[in-house]
């Protein structure tokens, strides 16, 4: 299972034991309401920071790939004999 499902579950059951410790709180209803849009507004901010991580890292890793690529192409370029065998040998 991914890093990020099992932080997105997490947080869901994070938020969701909130809201039900909310709900059965003995507190008058406008209170109750202040407390679950407070929450609501923390899950939100929570989930916005874990996509915001998450696009981050898939950034990292395709500028990477993109730099191995490019390095390859070029050491390709430069000795056109070795770069045609590593390229074989890469798709085999």
């Amino acid at each position: 299972m991914s890093t990020g499902k099992v932080l997105l579950g997490v947080l869901a059951g994070v938020a969701a034991g909130a809201l039900l410790g909310i709900l059965f709180a003995p507190d008058k209803g406008t209170v109750t309401r202040k407390k679950i849009s407070k929450k609501g507004e923390d899950f939100k901010d929570d989930v916005k920071e874990t996509f915001n991580e998450f696009i981050d890292n898939v950034t990292e890793k395709y500028e990477k790939v993109k730099d191995d690529i490019s390095d390859f192409t070029e050491k390709a370029k430069s000795d056109p004999e070795k770069g045609g065998k590593e390229a074989k040998t890469s798709r085999a």
